[in-house]
């Protein structure tokens, strides 16, 4: 089961889940990349990734971007 928006699309993250969803470290915003199936958190130099629809928001989980 992928994520889907609010208007049904597969493969995107519903709107109304990532304004509630923060980074747990940086309580700041996130991004989601489609492509790769992650939320980025730019403050905290860090993806989280989504598996199986559900978004891992667990720093020890996540791929530190460069």
């Amino acid at each position: 089961m992928s994520p889907t928006s609010s208007d049904g699309a597969p493969g995107a993250v519903d709107r109304k889940l990532l304004d509630i969803l923060v980074c747990p470290i940086t309580k700041g915003p996130l991004e989601f990349d489609a492509a790769r199936q992650e939320l980025i958190s730019r403050g905290a130099k860090l993806a989280y990734p989504i598996r199986d629809g559900i978004p891992i928001m667990l720093p020890e989980e996540a791929r530190r971007l460069d």
